[in-house]
């Protein structure tokens, strides 16, 4: 017995050392082929896998790798900044791999079929890497695997449809790459699915019927797609669907009934598409609902008052469809929601007092529709409202003092309504209002001085109202303040504000008013400003070159004021660096034009099509706009900085030569130096000025030829050298064609197309010759219809027949005859042309706003 009992004993000692054997060499194994894969890195020294050595214990020593009885079970590196492929990855030496997590890596390249030899997979994380090309259908072998996430990297191809062979799988994540095709119907195999995301990626087709299958989905992302047709039907068999997002898409039809279904729904986004219809009166059976994105869509009809049924609703947006009707009161029933956005819509009726009851609103947005009636006195009770957005409407009546209390506001815009009344004192009580915009309505009255108590204040916009008296002096202590825009209003007195030093000022208008007296100096304090327009108002001042110090101006605007005397250098090496338009029109500015000056604008020397406009901090969308004087007609023009650069001289009382600098401006669309006292010739080096637009010269004393460089300019449209003194040739070129009469009148000395018929070389032909050989309008036109219709036939019938009809008619007269044929054909086609193009300002001249 004892004997037995020994050799049992020794049996065991055996099959132990027997395993101890097996199990060393199964991890040698592998962690020699992890090595081999990490010997493939561009990052050798990678300091996270400096324990990946050949000497140290692979299961005990190695970062990010897990064993199992002496086996590789997970490898996790995560973040670890791995800059590599897969393709020396060990797939077939790790049979025990249950999880593999490289996500957050620099790992590029394609994923190779042989991932299909990692059959015990269970989790698999690629995500937020740069792999690319498809992704293999063998991935589908791996029948073990719960979770699949390759988001976040540069895939592309069709998902494969093997996926559906995953039963098992929980969560698939494919978001955020380059996918295309359908979504293929086997995902609606894969029943234990709860999670789900195919978002921002090129997927085309409808959403198939089958992921109604899905009874375990929670989660569904296929936003950012082009994804049509309609949404299934099918959906609203998701009963444990709580996130829903089809948005920004092309889906069509109406929204089905059955998403009403889902009550477990807590999101609902189907935004930027293309849904039309009513909202289905099932969508209010969605008590848990707290978001819900239905806008930038086609839906129509009324909003229904069964919204107030929706207690758990905290975010709301239906803006940009074609809803119409009245707000419902019912909507005061949703006591729990943050967020309102109702805006872009076709609502009327007025606001209903009910919604002071959604005392949790952070956001109230109903702008641009057709809200009429005062502002309810009972929004006043919104303490937790930030943002308040009722602009773009027909609100009338006074603005009630209630808004005052609104204590944790930081926006109010009220601006396109037709309030009236004055601006409220009050409002310097809301400390932390950071924008404040008023503009275009019929406010009177004069700007408050407890506004100046803001000191988060970053815009304040109160232009184009009926407000009078003096700007208070204060404003300019507002360090904070970005935009200052009263323009447009009847306010007088001194510009007395005293800009102080740290101002964060980047717009000033101030066009438009009765202000008097002089430029402030102060001025010279706001490094950050970019756009000052003083403009149509009485200010008596001087040239203020001191204003060039300012690096970062872009736009200096002083039109119709009382300005006057020579514009003197300061002899500074840098001035107005960045300026882009300058309009000193309709002053008494004298003497000859400053050379120094354009030698200075280095901003106008390079044609920056990057530009961008000033971006304001804070939550406003202001955008800076003026009025130019382009081709002739006034212009406002929005985005100013990106679009524009101008020179406008005009109505002053320079004197002397257009200095020749200026075609070093090449950035220039619009120069205007008319009526003036200018002499001598046009410098041939405003012909590099090549995407200008707008050119006039008229009312001077120019006086030569008109260089022929200017022929040249292709982007010019409108042209004035009109009462000059101006004789020769009149430039003949593509552009300079489209010209009529008007562009030379009052030049007794040019010749040449349009003014006569004839000019030395001039291709027109002269007046007498045209006369004698087209004596005869009606035989003329004859011919023209008779030429035209032999080149048809001949289009109709073959080169050669074609040529031997034009051979024919050309051999029964000159040569020279069907020059003059051309030639009218010619004439008549630019004639055309100028008709279509004077069509086309008339059309911009009905919709002058850019």
């Amino acid at each position: 017995m004892m004997m037995v009992s020994s050799k049992i004993f020794s049996l065991l000692q055996f099959f132990a050392l027997l395993n101890l054997f097996t199990v060393t060499f199964a991890s040698t194994e592998e962690a020699t082929a992890l090595l081999k894969w990490k010997a493939t890195f561009k990052n050798q020294d990678n300091s996270l896998l400096a324990s990946w050595t050949q000497s140290s214990n692979a299961c005990r020593d190695w970062y990010g790798v897990i064993c199992f009885n002496g086996r590789v079970k997970t490898l996790n590196i995560t973040n670890c900044g791995v800059i590599g492929t897969l393709y020396a990855f060990p797939f077939s030496s790790l049979p025990f791999l249950e999880n593999l997590n490289l996500s957050n890596n620099n790992i590029s390249g394609t994923i190779p079929p042989e991932i299909g030899n990692l059959t015990n997979l269970v989790y698999l994380d690629l995500n937020n890497n740069q792999i690319s090309g498809t992704i293999p259908p063998q991935t589908g072998s791996l029948s073990k695997l719960q979770i699949l996430r390759i988001f976040g990297n540069h895939l592309k191809g069709s998902i494969p449809e093997e996926i559906g062979y995953l039963r098992s799988l929980t969560d698939l994540s494919l978001s955020t790459n380059f996918l295309n095709g359908s979504i293929p119907a086997s995902l609606g195999n894969l029943n234990n699915l709860s999670f789900l995301s195919l978002y921002d990626n090129q997927l085309s087709g409808s959403i198939p019927e089958e992921i109604g299958y899905l009874r375990s989905l929670t989660d569904l992302y296929l936003s950012t797609n082009f994804l049509n047709g309609s949404i299934p039907a099918s959906l609203g068999k998701l009963n444990n669907l709580s996130f829903l997002s089809l948005y920004d898409n092309k889906l069509s039809g109406s929204i089905p009934d059955e998403i009403g279904y889902l009550t477990s729904l807590t999101d609902l986004y189907l935004n930027n598409n293309f849904l039309n219809g009513s909202i289905p009166a099932s969508l209010w059976n969605l008590k848990n609902l707290s978001f819900l994105s239905l806008s930038e869509n086609q839906l129509s009809g009324s909003i229904p008052q069964e919204i107030g049924y929706l207690r758990s609703l905290t975010y709301l947006r239906l803006n940009n469809n074609f809803l119409n009707g009245s707000i419902p009161r019912e909507i005061g029933y949703l006591r729990s929601l943050t967020n309102l956005h109702l805006n872009n819509n076709f609502l009327n009726g007025s606001i209903p007092p009910e919604i002071g009851n959604l005392w949790s609103l952070s956001i109230i947005d109903l702008s641009i529709n057709s809200l009429k009636g005062s502002i309810p006195a009972s929004l006043g009770n919104l303490r937790n409202v930030q943002s308040m957005f009722l602009d773009e409407n027909n609100l009338t009546e006074e603005i009630p003092l209630s808004v005052c209390n609104l204590t944790s506001l930081k926006i109010l815009y009220l601006r396109r309504n037709n309030l009236k009344g004055k601006v409220p004192q009050c409002l310097g009580n809301i400390s932390g209002l950071q924008v404040l915009t008023m503009s275009r309505n019929n406010l009177s009255g004069v700007i408050p001085s407890s506004i100046s108590n803001l000191r988060s204040l970053q815009i304040l916009d109160l232009g184009r109202n009926s407000l009078e008296g003096a700007i208070p002096q204060c404003f300019g202590n507002i360090n904070t303040l970005q935009v200052f825009d009263v323009q447009n209003n009847k306010l007088s007195g001194t510009l007395s504000t005293n800009f102080s030093i740290g101002s964060s000022l980047i717009s000033l208008n101030l066009h438009g008013n009765e202000l008097e007296g002089e430029i402030p100096r102060s001025l010279a304090n706001c490094k950050k400003l970019q756009v000052l327009d003083l403009g149509n108002n009485h200010l008596n001042d001087t040239f203020p070159m001191w204003l060039g110090t300012l690096l970062e101006l872009r736009v200096l605007r002083l039109t119709l004021n009382k300005l006057y005397g020579p514009i003197r250098s300061s002899g500074a090496e840098i001035m107005f660096p960045d300026l882009r338009t300058i309009d000193l029109s309709n002053n008494a500015f004298s003497k000859d034009l400053p050379t120094s000056l354009f030698q200075h604008l280095e901003g106008m020397r390079t044609i920056d099509k990057t530009m961008k406009v000033p971006s304001y901090e804070g939550y406003g969308d202001y955008q800076d706009s003026i009025v130019v004087v382009s081709k002739g007609l006034k212009l406002e023009v929005v985005r100013i900085l990106s679009l524009y650069t101008v020179i406008d001289l005009s109505n002053n009382k320079f004197e002397g030569h257009i200095p020749s600098v200026l075609g070093d401006l090449i950035a220039l669309r619009v120069l205007n130096m008319s009526h003036n006292g200018l002499k001598g010739h046009i410098p041939p080096s405003l012909g590099s000025l090549s995407v200008v637009e707008s050119l006039d010269l008229s009312f001077n004393q120019l006086s030569g030829e008109i260089p022929q460089q200017l022929a040249s300019l292709t982007s010019l449209g409108f042209l004035n050298l009109s009462h000059n003194y101006l004789q020769g040739c009149i430039p003949q070129g593509p552009q300079f064609r489209t010209f009529e009469n008007n562009s030379y009148e009052g030049n007794d000395g040019l010749r040449g197309y349009p003014v006569s018929k004839g000019c030395g070389n001039d291709p027109v032909p002269d007046t007498n010759y045209t006369v004698s050989a087209l004596d005869d309008q009606e035989s003329n036109s004859e011919f023209l219809n008779d030429f035209w219709k032999a080149a048809l036939m001949g289009y109709g019938s073959g080169l050669c027949i074609g040529l031997s009809i034009m051979y024919f008619m050309i051999s029964t007269g000159n040569p020279i005859w069907l020059a003059r044929i051309i030639d009218e054909m010619e004439h008549k086609i630019n004639t055309r042309r100028r008709k279509k193009q004077q069509g086309q300002r008339n059309h911009r001249r009905r919709n002058n706003h850019f």
